[in-house]
């Protein structure tokens, strides 16, 4: 219910329509706007005016980054309406395995159905059965709520950004093709190491977002500081597999730099055919894994 006090301030009501109540202030100016003049922006929404204000002060880097990224035409263009479906999605899907896993009786079994380990690659040097499917699905697991909760806050962070940028298709390969590249580096580099989690993914996010970013001139120092404090802490805290997060972050690099170079319509075929390569050369990566070195673990 509003108080008279409330309804003779007109600083509760939106500037541009003073008839509309509002309790939201643009983040840029603070002054009340209505649904109706509400921008999304990158913290909060602005309003028309600082909208207008803000692309009028556009760098040229910035102003060339808009049109290589978001134009109308370009190969990176953003999916209807600019939203994260995917993001969204992956965050749904990854949660409902998460939680899924805390239930009594039911988190083993699925973590065991769905964790990635070396010697699900090779049945003939160990008693596991063949099933590479497990180089992705473990992405979807994780070894508890707090591991589950901060990779969602990441991805849900980074997904903001790189797949309104990129385009829901390219975004989608981004994510699963960095997280097999963070279960090949398990394999290779730690083969004994059983592996859940969507870290390598994360990395590879995370990466990319470093290597768009510097393409298109804007400030990477922040992520480059983040992506650098993740991987130490990878090295000290024990538990975590470090190697997923290298491997993610290599695979999420190469494949950022093949997007940026690749961006223009005319060469979405050579864009399709050197992401698949990427995906070609890690199972060749894994199925040259020196046998010994799995016989030795698995002895």
């Amino acid at each position: 219910m509003t108080t008279p006090e409330f309804a003779d301030n007109r600083d509760n009501f939106c500037y541009r329509h003073p008839d509309r109540q509002s309790f939201v202030l643009c983040q840029r100016c603070l002054r009340t706007i209505c649904p109706e003049c509400q921008t999304q922006a990158a913290v909060g929404v602005i309003c028309p005016e600082c909208m207008a204000a803000e692309r009028k002060n556009r760098t040229p880097a910035q102003k060339r980054a808009e049109r290589r990224w978001r134009g109308r035409g370009t190969a990176m263009a953003a999916g209807a309406g600019g939203k994260p479906v995917v993001t969204y999605a992956l965050l749904l899907i990854t949660s409902i395995i998460g939680l899924l896993q805390q239930v009594p009786g039911l988190g083993n079994p699925i973590t065991q159905q769905l964790l990635f380990a070396a010697a699900y690659l090779y049945p003939d040097l160990s008693l596991y059965p063949f099933e590479p499917w497990r180089l992705l699905t473990a992405v979807f697991v994780h070894g508890g709520f707090i591991h589950l909760a901060l990779n969602m806050l990441a991805l849900w962070m980074l997904g903001q950004s790189l797949e309104p940028m990129l385009g829901r298709a390219r975004f989608l390969a981004l994510y699963l093709i960095s997280g097999l590249g963070g279960s090949v580096a398990v394999a290779l580099l730690a083969p004994g190491t059983a592996t859940v989690g969507a870290s390598g993914a994360i990395f590879g996010l995370m990466a990319s977002l470093l290597i768009i970013g510097r393409h298109i001139g804007a400030n990477v120092t922040g992520i480059l500081v983040i992506l650098g404090i993740n991987f130490v802490v990878g090295f000290v805290v024990g538990g975590i597999a470090w190697q997923a997060h290298l491997g993610g972050a290599i695979v999420g690099a190469l494949l950022a730099f093949i997007l940026t170079r690749t961006r223009r319509p005319d060469q979405r075929r050579t864009q399709i055919l050197l992401l698949a390569a990427v995906v070609v050369a890690l199972g060749l990566i894994v199925a040259f894994v020196p046998p010994l070195l799995i016989t030795t673990v698995y002895a």
